[in-house]
């Protein structure tokens, strides 16, 4: 089980007002703070996620978040592209993963794919 994941940024500050607009749908938000150079985001009292300062990007990073149903998929989708993520998926079915499986990705400021995923089946309409 993991504890926590730390993530590379460049600019501290531009990642902060990403993610605090991003992941706020989900319920996540920004804790904790280490100066200047790390910030943890999470869901009190707990930082799960956290971004600090990198002098070196790094690439390739993949990190998805769960939401509890669909809609929170779409809301954090708009929140991210609204705070200058840019899309690497639009909310869907990814059935290729399984017929549940729905799910939004981003790419943040420096590049890393996030995704917020719902593994439960949509409801009435």
């Amino acid at each position: 089980m993991l504890d926590h994941v730390t993530i590379g940024v460049r600019d501290v500050e531009r990642s902060k007002a990403f993610y605090d607009a991003a992941l706020l749908p989900l319920g996540i938000m920004r804790l904790y703070a280490e100066g200047e150079t790390f910030a943890g985001y999470g869901v009190r009292p707990k930082a799960f996620f956290w971004i600090g300062q990198r002098d070196v990007p790094q690439t390739g990073v993949h990190v998805a978040f769960t939401a509890e149903d669909r809609a929170v998929v779409d809301r954090f989708y708009e929140a991210a592209l609204a705070a200058g993520g840019r899309d690497n998926g639009p909310p869907g079915i990814r059935s290729h993963y399984h017929p549940n499986y729905y799910g939004a990705f981003v790419l943040d400021p420096d590049g890393h794919n996030i995704e917020a995923v719902c593994h439960v089946t949509a409801g009435p309409t």
